[in-house]
C-alpha cells in the first residue's frame, strides 16, 4: 500500500515577493541557496524551464565527487504568488518516493510571507518530517541569500 504523508512550513522574509519569486525560479538566485550547508549547487547544474509542463533540475555536490540529482516538473506557475511543482513523478513514483511541492508568497510592507506545503507519495511519515527538518535548513539558506543580495 502507498503510504503518502505531507507538512507545512511557513517563513517570513525581509525582501519583496518578487525577489523570493527570483530566488525560486532563477537558477543563478536558487542555486545561492538549494541544498544543505555542505553540499553546493552549481548554477551549472541547475536547469529551470519554469512554465507550466516544465522540467527543473538540480544537482548537489559534496566531497569524495558525491552528487545527487533532484528533478520534477512544474505543474503551476503564477509569478510572482504561486509556484506548484513536482519533486520526482507522483502521478507515477514506482517505487521511490515522490512529491508534490506548493509555495505560496504574500506581501505586506515589503515582507513576505511563504507558505510551503509538501505532500508525498512511498513515503512515511519520518520520511516527511526529515524532508521537512532539511527544507527548513534551505530556508535558512533562502533567508541568508535574499538579505545578503
Amino acid at each position: 500500500m502507498t503510504q503518502t504523508a505531507e507538512y507545512e512550513i511557513t517563513r517570513l522574509f525581509d525582501a519583496p515577493r518578487r525577489r523570493v519569486f527570483q530566488a525560486w525560479t532563477e537558477p543563478e538566485h536558487f542555486s545561492s541557496w538549494f541544498g544543505p550547508r555542505g553540499l553546493t549547487t552549481p548554477v551549472d547544474r541547475v536547469v529551470m524551464d519554469v512554465r507550466p509542463g516544465g522540467r527543473w533540475q538540480a544537482t548537489l555536490c559534496g566531497e569524495e565527487e558525491f552528487e545527487v540529482t533532484l528533478d520534477g516538473a512544474y505543474r503551476e506557475v503564477a509569478e510572482p504568488a504561486r509556484l506548484v511543482f513536482t519533486t520526482g513523478d507522483p502521478d507515477h513514483p514506482g517505487d521511490g518516493p515522490a512529491s508534490v511541492a506548493t509555495v505560496e508568497l504574500t506581501e505586506a510592507g515589503g515582507l513576505t510571507t511563504m507558505r510551503f506545503h509538501q505532500w508525498g507519495v512511498n513515503t512515511d511519515q519520518e520520511h516527511a518530517d526529515q524532508a521537512r527538518q532539511g527544507w527548513i535548513e534551505f530556508f535558512d539558506r533562502l533567508d541568508e541569500h535574499l538579505t545578503s543580495a
